[in-house]
């Protein structure tokens, strides 16, 4: 990564004046690095601060939802078209000038791959535009990450640790703990979060190797008293060390406090917005709880966040034998409740599993679905696939076969048993699904309607749970506003 940014034009030494906060780890990184971004835009230039630090702040985070620009942002908004194309080009000239040079091909060899030219073009961009910090959300691990070419970091974050990418950083917590610490720096204050024993012996014993000041942080009890952009419970975590980076990260500025939490961090923490992350969308009869959960914990997580929404059947009062017996309340139909899910690249079966177990547990329903459709990632059966969520990462015919689907649904009827389970159905597109969701919603409206002509309660309300993959929810977003041209 550091010969693709010589042929750019630059030394990762330039990069020192972005003033960076690097960000790693499993679970969180994104909304970790979302929670900062928030905080410091609150002493961006506006009517509520008179005493402006930044003019602009930078956030690369990966992978997108619905645009490829969403990975470049400045002060919290997409780069727009024009700047994409503008920056995305003179980073592709710079390879091709410096390829020219030296006597070789300007063809596809002159390029590194996707995501390192992302990022190359994401440190041009905020280079270019005078950008005063930016937060730095790493890719994959952490030590040979193409993020890892910062040399002089503000700070650096280590989110929640668990299994995955094993392929690339390794089978146990201790290897993945290890790749994770490499953004740790030498003098540079470095934060993580409570993690397993075994994690954290290897981020301890990494960061005395590095001359490192390595912080655990605790969940603020204060938190409790936030109402989170981000409102899942296990949010509370991330933005616990979202506060320390950023605090560290503003200590090194005029006029702020290193004690108290100042409003703007308060302010940061309730109006930060991640699309897809833990997010709740309500349309005619249905309620959508989207989350982009795709490992296992995060599936656990985000299973757990569903089933805090779902509210436990009323109980009645036991009565002692003299008082007399209350009168019987008319019981109401039950909200149907509607899993959406893929993931077609990683164990689908032990993910869907996971979402199973942990429902069950959290409703004491051993059937957490009335009904679940499994889709492929593709947006649309007439359409296809919108360019931005295009994934090479998926075999072509397997997915034409609907073959994971298929598998899918086989092993969530196994585990919902023989009698009484969920409906399932496999669609070839997120449209379809989306649109068989609609209909029992429909139905559910209708048949609400007539239980509320012969005095019944109000309507009914589809709850429908979204996860299992980043490409699924960029879909099912693109889906749910209709499309657009991005």
């Amino acid at each position: 990564m550091i010969e693709w940014c010589r042929r750019a034009g630059y030394e990762p030494a330039d990069f020192d004046r972005l003033r960076p906060i690097h960000v790693a780890g499993t679970k969180g990184k994104g909304s970790t690095s979302a929670f900062v971004s928030s905080i410091l835009a609150q002493y961006l230039p506006s009517p509520s601060q008179s005493n402006p630090l930044f003019r602009k702040i930078g956030l690369y985070t990966s992978p997108h939802l619905r645009f490829v620009r969403e990975r470049i942002k400045i002060n919290n908004e997409p780069l727009s078209e024009s700047q994409f194309a503008k920056y995305f080009f003179e980073t592709w000239d710079r390879l091709e000038e410096s390829a020219r040079a030296r006597g070789e091909p300007t063809d596809k060899t002159a390029k590194p791959s996707y995501f390192r030219f992302l990022t190359l073009m994401a440190f041009h961009t905020y280079i270019r535009e005078e950008v005063d910090t930016v937060i730095v959300e790493c890719g994959i691990g952490g030590e040979h990450d193409s993020t890892n070419i910062i040399i002089h970091p503000s700070v650096t974050g280590i989110t929640s640790l668990g299994i995955d990418h094993v392929q690339l950083l390794g089978n146990t917590l201790e290897e993945i703990a290890w790749h994770k610490a490499g953004i740790m720096k030498e003098g540079v204050l470095a934060y993580t979060v409570p993690q397993a024993a075994a994690a954290q012996a290897v981020l301890e014993k990494r960061a005395v190797e590095k001359s490192v000041q390595l912080i655990t942080v605790p969940e603020i009890p204060f938190l409790a008293n936030i109402k989170l952009g981000l409102e899942a419970p296990f949010q509370r975590s991330n933005a616990s060390l979202a506060i320390a980076l950023a605090a560290a990260h503003l200590r090194r500025a005029p006029s702020i406090p290193p004690t108290n939490l100042p409003q703007e961090f308060i302010r940061g923490l309730e109006q930060v917005r991640w699309p897809g992350r833990c997010e709740t969308r309500r349309e005619k009869g249905i309620t959508w709880y989207i989350d982009s959960g795709h490992t296992l914990e995060s599936i656990r997580l985000a299973a757990s966040w569903f089933a805090s929404h779902i509210s436990p059947p009323p109980q009645l009062q036991p009565q002692s034998q003299s008082s007399p017996a209350p009168p019987i309340p008319k019981q109401r139909k039950s909200p149907k409740r509607i899993l959406l899910f893929n993931q077609q690249t990683r164990d689908a079966p032990a993910l869907a599993r996971a979402l199973h177990s942990t429902l069950s547990s959290a409703l004491n329903d051993e059937k957490p679905f009335t009904h679940a459709v499994f889709c492929t990632n593709l947006t649309s059966r007439t359409n296809g696939y919108r360019p931005d969520l295009v994934s090479i990462n998926t075999d072509k015919k397997k997915v034409e076969a609907l073959e994971v689907q298929r598998g899918l649904a086989n092993a969530w009827r196994e585990l919902d048993g023989e009698e009484g389970g969920a409906e399932v159905v496999v669609k070839g597109s997120i449209e379809e699904a989306v649109g068989w969701v609609r209909a029992i919603a429909d139905q559910e409206g209708e048949d609400s309607g007539r239980e509320k002509d012969g005095d019944d309660e109000g309507e009914i309300e589809v709850k429908c749970l979204v996860t299992g993959s980043v490409h699924l929810v960029g879909g099912f977003l693109e889906v749910l506003e209709g499309g657009g041209d991005g």
